[in-house]
């Protein structure tokens, strides 16, 4: 445009007439720069990129039709690579008199008659001879409308963008994109027959991949040099909590566990190959009205790469990834929430709600970070580097905190035990804190913003996430003693309690975490400083989850087996009674049974629900009504 203002309005508006030119005027200054290398490129491409304005893939019109423009958005699928025939080679049937055609259209080009004069009288009869045809690459790539540009209540619209030669495979689903191109039309069939309609797709000239991985932000050196001199601030940590969601009220420690979260621990590759996730994932469970969803839009928000979605509407192949068949028969794989996510947050809202069958497909995403499938012949890894946020109501209504916290929420024991932390958000009336809400709360209302804004402003935070994710801190020795002393500190309450108070999940969580929060102010050590502030949030959740409400005391197994030691050790108590009267008569009579596990300390609820329970579970069973026998 510096250059030449007309030339480019001309290649804005008739690309197909300026384009060839500028590949010429290529062509020739690579032959004067390097003529060796020249002479081997059969054919060379100007690539134009960055027009002045971009247009919505809704935005497409007929009259856009044979003009070049520049669209924005996310992949959604991509076909597989396949040769496309450039120029084709024909071979007269009769006299083997051989024609080149250039293929310029869709359909194949043969000739009209053979150049030979012998064969004008016949009718021309020809065959394509491959080994002399000219082939290059092609690929069809789906591209849909970014989640941020949607107008209310509209469905993501996609457009087809066919790539050739050294466009292909240039980016994958999940992948934002700047796609340069020619708007092009084709007929569409029904069957057999022609329509009048046609289809708009893109004739790719350049893509740009935007955004494929939190490095990819481009930060400036003056950026740089600003997050360096933040990072210096003592009090850096406390601003950057005060920075998250600042329209709610409180929540500190979980706001502190969504910052480290969103920064993320280091990822290892072991070198027997054994990879090791270095993102946290964090569950909060509450009442209604405690504002998990606002937290987890955010979250998705802010996040250099974040997704939102919600359980109820959320399927197995759209949380990890779909295989679909294409018109042309083959299968293809579509990108789900956990793989667009790569390298990013997936928020997943009301994860209770979500059907049984469709949760079990997020356990691999969670633990090993990666989706595999295998369907319709296509057997894939794709990777879901991304950390889950995720939360969830109780089962009945409200969380009941004389309950143990598996019978509070209807999420299986598989999915808790691999959240690092998990916290659990109460709504109970308080004067002095119920005051203070309510003052933020009509502030909001009234001003529109919160009574103090924020320290960082959301586009400086959503820069300086992705400049900390770039640190690989390592953790002192000293840090590394004191996480080691609070684990083995914890494991010793065994000789007392008998139960397991943590397991070796909690001390790799501990890891993430100080890793998590020396990446916070930019340091490349953790110290012990950071060890303390993990050692206090994971504290802070397993005093919320850990803990067997029947006896008060630590216990894990509460997520980790869904059962405490001690309604372990009662179901067993009830089992040996039942074997013990099933040897005697055969069977333990409910009567009978219930008098000797009364006698044994247990109350009428207890044995109740735990026969239930023993039932469902599929290890006693009635033979008839008032009997019991061990299965």
């Amino acid at each position: 445009m510096a250059f030449d203002p007309g030339y480019a309005s001309n290649l804005v508006r008739d690309p197909l007439h300026y384009l060839p030119p500028l590949d010429k005027a290529c062509l020739r200054q690579l032959q004067i720069e390097d003529p060796e290398y020249a002479a081997s490129v059969r054919s060379f491409r100007a690539r134009v990129t960055s027009l002045p304005s971009t247009i919505g893939i809704r935005d497409l019109r007929s009259e856009h039709l044979r003009t070049l423009v520049m669209i924005d958005g996310l992949i959604s699928k991509t076909t597989a690579v396949k040769p496309i025939l450039q120029v084709g080679m024909f071979r007269c049937r009769y006299c083997g008199t051989t024609q080149e055609i250039a293929q310029t259209t869709p359909r194949l080009r043969t000739p009209e008659q053979c150049s030979n004069p012998a064969c004008r009288g016949r009718r021309p009869s020809f065959e394509l001879v491959q080994e002399e045809s000219i082939y290059t690459d092609y690929q069809v790539i789906g591209v849909q409308e970014k989640p941020e540009d949607l107008p209310p209540g509209q469905l993501p619209r996609i457009v087809e963008v066919r790539a050739r030669e050294d466009l292909v495979d240039v980016a994958r689903p999940g992948d934002r994109v700047l796609v340069v191109g020619v708007v092009q039309s084709i007929q569409e069939r029904a069957g057999e027959l022609p329509l009048k309609t046609f289809k708009l797709y893109i004739d790719a000239v350049s893509i740009e991949t935007a955004g494929k991985e939190p490095q990819a932000i481009q930060i400036t050196a003056e950026e740089e040099k600003l997050f360096r001199k933040m990072a210096e601030d003592p009090f850096i940590h406390r601003k950057l909590v005060e920075s998250i969601a600042p329209s709610i009220y409180g929540l500190e420690h979980i706001k502190e566990a969504i910052i480290l979260l969103l920064v993320g621990g280091k990822t290892k590759i072991f070198p027997d190959g054994l990879r090791v996730r270095g993102d946290p994932n964090i569950l909060l469970v509450g009442d209604p009205g405690t504002a998990k969803s606002q937290l987890l839009q955010y979250v998705a928000s802010i996040a250099p790469r974040g997704l939102y979605t919600s359980g109820r509407g959320s399927t197995a192949a759209g949380l990890t990834a779909a295989v679909l068949r294409e018109k042309s028969g083959g299968m293809v794989l579509e990108a789900g929430a956990m793989v667009l996510a790569d390298m990013g947050v997936c928020c997943i809202d009301e994860i209770d709600k979500m059907r049984p069958e469709d949760r079990v497909a997020i356990h691999e995403a969670m633990a090993q970070q990666t989706v595999s499938i295998a369907k319709g012949g296509i057997v894939a890894t794709l990777n879901a580097r991304a950390a889950v946020l995720a939360a969830a109501n109780p089962s009945l209504g409200r969380y009941d905190p004389f309950r143990n916290f598996t019978e509070n929420i209807n999420l299986p024991i598989t999915i808790l035990s691999r959240f690092d932390l998990i916290f659990v958000l109460r709504d109970e009336p308080n004067p002095e804190q119920d005051r203070r809400v309510s003052a933020h709360i009509t502030a909001m209302h009234s001003v529109g913003q919160p009574e103090r804004s924020p320290p960082i402003p959301p586009e400086v935070l959503r820069k300086y996430i992705a400049y900390a994710k770039r640190i690989e801190p390592s953790i002192t020795a000293g840090a590394m003693k004191m996480l080691e002393e609070f684990y083995l500190q914890m494991r010793s309450m065994y000789e007392r309690t008998s139960t397991v108070s943590i397991t070796a999940r909690q001390l790799e969580s501990l890891i993430r975490l100080t890793e998590a929060r020396a990446r916070m102010a930019l340091k490349g050590q953790a110290d012990e400083e950071d060890a303390a502030a993990a050692i206090l949030l994971m504290k802070r959740s397993l005093s919320e989850v850990g803990v067997d409400m029947g006896t008060g005391r630590p216990d894990i197994d509460v997520i980790m087996t869904g059962k405490p030691k001690s309604v372990r050790d009662k179901m067993s108590l009830v089992v040996d009674t039942i074997k013990r009267f099933q040897e005697q008569h055969g069977y333990a009579a409910d009567q009978e049974l219930r008098t000797a596990l009364l006698q044994a300390g247990l109350d009428e609820a207890e044995i109740s629900r735990i026969l239930t329970r023993l039932i469902t579970e599929g290890r006693i069973y009635t033979p008839r009504t008032g009997a019991y026998r061990v299965a």
